[in-house]
């Protein structure tokens, strides 16, 4: 049954590309948005008008294939700390990485810290400064599941409480609002820089982790039938646990913090794969980018003129499933 999912999936994600960019307030094809695609490849094809082709080019396109990298990375680096931690709650926020990138976009947004450096600039380095708190804070055993999970849990919540700090304190009305918005998660600024290094960093992450993936379906087995297949337990975790920040933190400075993707996709893919990784990451990277393309299309069109942050209507698909599993998790032996 794995055959026919990848090819599937890879031919619905080019048609949910294709027609997300339709979808808005100024009537555009299918055709329409592959002339302007060919336009601006040089192909030989009729160009559209100078506002549609603007339309497409400029802002549609590049939100959606942002919207298909952050969805795609968020998915595989959910399925990595899965297997890592053995614990099927475990989403790529786990690492203090979304609460970092907060406060570093409210302490740029806000404070005017960093001397004019951009929004996503200062989100990332807040991700790697909270995730260089995590591996202090877990100390030499920072490669054990527990333990980095309950570092990333004390770090997440300081850095909450500094993003919170920040706001009452010192944001007006206009930037609380702008903050709010951003920290609910957003793909409003996308840009075409912002699609080529999404683009590159999801792209080496799902290639790395890939390539690790006997190791990961070892780990989902425990460490002992890791090690007993010789590979280094901690040093393979701890590789695997930055390349997860790192991607998040990446794909964070994009779009603030979109949760439950990374939770509830890998799940999902399962039922079709099975939980062998070789499989499962891609297909988890596919369906990741499907499913963050059409939420961020329906939460910038179903309450037009006024746009939702697409990290609420991911909270609201993803919560349920948040549930289904907790309660299949604690009944089980």
């Amino acid at each position: 049954m794995n055959r026919p999912v990848l090819p599937v999936a890879a031919g619905l994600l080019l048609v949910s590309v294709a027609a997300a960019v339709t979808v808005g307030s100024a009537d555009l094809s299918i055709g329409d948005v592959l002339r302007a695609v060919g336009t601006h490849l040089g192909l030989p094809v009729r160009p559209l008008p100078p506002l549609a082709d603007s339309i497409v080019w400029d802002l549609r396109l590049p939100r959606v294939l942002l919207a298909a990298l952050v969805g795609a990375g968020l998915a595989v680096c959910g399925a990595v700390l899965q297997a890592l931690t053995r614990n099927p709650l475990a989403d790529p926020y786990l690492l203090g990485v979304s609460a970092g990138a907060s406060t570093g976009a409210v302490a740029v947004l806000v404070l005017g810290i960093g001397g004019g450096i951009s929004l996503a600039t200062g989100a990332f380095l807040g991700s790697a400064l909270a995730f260089g708190a995590v591996l202090l804070l877990a100390g030499r055993r920072a490669a054990e599941p527990t333990r980095i999970v309950l570092a990333g849990v004390a770090v997440s919540q300081l850095f909450s409480a500094l993003t919170s700090l920040i706001v009452i304190s010192d944001a007006a009305s206009r930037d609380t609002r702008s903050v709010t918005f951003w920290l609910l998660g957003s793909l409003t600024a996308a840009s075409w820089p912002a699609v080529a290094l999404c683009a590159v960093v999801a792209g080496a992450g799902l290639v790395l982790c890939w390539a690790a993936a006997t190791a990961l379906d070892a780990f989902a087995f425990g460490t002992d039938v890791a090690r007993s297949l010789g590979f280094s337990a901690a040093r393979t975790r701890l590789v695997l646990f930055a390349l997860t920040a790192l991607v998040a933190a990446t794909l964070a400075a994009a779009s603030g913090a979109i949760g439950f993707v990374g939770l509830t996709v890998p799940h999902a893919v399962r039922f079709l794969t099975g939980a062998g990784h070789r499989v499962l990451l891609p297909a988890s990277a596919l369906a990741g980018a499907i499913f963050l393309i059409w939420a961020d299309t329906a939460a910038r069109t179903v309450f037009a003129p006024q746009e939702l942050p697409v990290g609420v209507l991911t909270a609201l698909l993803g919560v349920p499933v948040f549930a289904v599993v907790m309660r299949r998790r604690s009944g089980t032996p």
